[in-house]
């Protein structure tokens, strides 16, 4: 079992199946992040799929795995998996493939994140804001990180 990283999707195809507008460019090209919700605030490269967002929430990744793992707050085989670029050889493995999950660190700072977003969305919704469907379903992924990071460490 391995990962084949020239199975990965092209950058510009998967940043766009993932609901992200993309400006026009050759190499890097500006979008929203989903991470924190700035508009314009994120650079994203269409050659290599490396992402950096510029208003300082620190999301930040070499390739499209790098996105997909921090998004979906997964651990690396599972998104490989997901991507289409794990192989699967045959061979069973004496031992399941551990989980690598988030540092500390970078898990309580994607917590911060998505509870900022919670916490947004409530004083929204406070305020008499009716949530459209893909707010509820950002709001639900929120939740769902910040559950899943926290089975990982209480």
């Amino acid at each position: 079992m391995s990962f084949d990283r020239s199975r990965l999707p092209d950058p510009q195809s998967y940043y766009e199946s993932q609901g992200l507008k993309l400006s026009k460019g050759k190499k890097w090209v500006t979008t929203s992040c989903a991470f924190h919700g700035g508009s314009d605030s994120m650079r994203v490269n269409l050659i290599s799929g490396a992402f950096s967002c510029m208003a300082g929430c620190g999301a930040k990744g070499g390739d499209v795995m790098s996105y997909h793992r921090a998004i979906k707050a997964w651990d690396f085989v599972t998104a490989c998996k997901d991507l289409g670029c794990w192989i699967e050889d045959g061979k069973s493995s004496s031992k399941p493939p551990r989980p690598a999950p988030l540092s500390p660190r970078d898990a309580l700072t994607l917590i911060g994140y998505e509870a900022m977003l919670v916490a947004g969305t409530a004083s929204s919704i406070g305020r008499g804001y009716q949530l459209t469907s893909n707010d509820k379903s950002r709001l639900l992924e929120a939740c769902g990180r910040i559950q899943l990071i926290g089975g990982f460490y209480l």
